[in-house]
C-alpha cells in the first residue's frame, strides 16, 4: 500500500501493511516521547515529520517548515531521516558510536537511517538523539550552515577569474620576393661555360697535276 497520499499521521499509518505499521508506529512513539518543546508533528513530503512551525521560524530556504526528523515506509526498507544530526559533526560522531555500542549495524547516508525491521534500530539511541536537539540549538545550526553556504558561494563567485580575451592571431608575414640574380652573376655563369669548339679548317685540295705536253 502507498501511504504517500496521506495528509494526516493517522491516515499515513492506516495505509501501511500491518508489519510496517507496527514498526513505524513504535519508532514514532519513541520520537514523541523525547521530542523537545517547540516542535510539531505532521505529514510533510509524504512522510511523518517533526518540524519547527512556520509561526516560530518562517524564514526557511523553501518556505516549508524545518524538520528535525522524518519517518517513512519506502519500497524496500523503512527510513528515519535524522535531520537534526546533519550539520553537527559532534552529534553525528556520538550517534554512530552509540549505535555501534548497542550492537546494531548502521546503514546511514548523510541523515537517512535505513532499516528493514524494528530490531535493527536501538530505540534508546533514537530517543537520546532527538532529545539532544532542542529547537534553539537546531535553528542555530541551521543558520550557521546556511550562512556558510551563502558565504562559500559568494567567495567562489568572487574568486572565479574571468576568462582572458583571446589574442588575435598575428598576420602571417608575406614571403620575401626571391632576389633576382645580379647581372654579374649571369656574366660569370656565361664565362664558366666551355667555349664552343672551333671547327677544323677545310683541308686544302691538292693542286691539279700539270698535264704533260703532247
Amino acid at each position: 500500500m502507498d501511504a504517500r497520499g496521506a495528509t494526516t499521521v493517522e491516515g499515513y499509518l492506516a495505509k501501511l501493511p500491518a508489519d510496517r505499521r507496527d514498526a513505524i508506529a513504535r519508532v514514532r512513539d519513541a520520537i514523541n516521547e523525547s521530542l523537545p518543546d517547540g516542535y510539531e508533528e505532521g505529514v510533510q513530503y509524504g512522510m511523518i515529520s517533526w518540524y519547527v512551525p512556520l509561526s516560530r521560524y518562517p524564514e526557511t530556504y523553501n518556505g516549508q517548515p524545518l524538520a528535525i526528523a522524518s519517518l517513512a515506509s519506502q519500497k524496500s526498507y523503512m527510513a528515519l531521516y535524522l535531520l537534526g544530526v546533519y550539520g553537527s559533526p559532534e552529534l553525528e560522531a556520538w550517534f554512530r558510536a552509540a549505535f555501534a555500542k548497542a550492537g546494531r549495524k548502521l546503514d546511514m547516508g548523510k541523515s537517512c537511517v535505513r532499516f528493514k525491521a524494528l530490531d535493527a534500530l536501538p530505540l534508546d539511541v533514537i530517543r537520546e538523539t532527538i532529545r539532544r536537539v532542542p529547537v534553539d540549538v537546531f535553528l542555530e545550526r541551521y543558520e550557521a550552515v546556511r550562512a556558510a553556504t551563502k558565504g562559500g558561494q559568494r567567495k567562489a563567485a568572487a574568486a572565479k577569474p574571468k576568462p582572458a580575451a583571446k589574442a588575435k592571431p598575428a598576420a602571417k608575414a608575406k614571403p620575401a620576393a626571391k632576389a633576382k640574380p645580379a647581372a654579374k652573376a649571369k656574366a660569370k655563369a656565361a664565362a664558366a661555360k666551355p667555349a664552343a669548339k672551333a671547327r677544323p679548317a677545310a683541308k686544302a685540295k691538292p693542286a691539279a697535276k700539270a698535264r704533260g705536253r703532247r
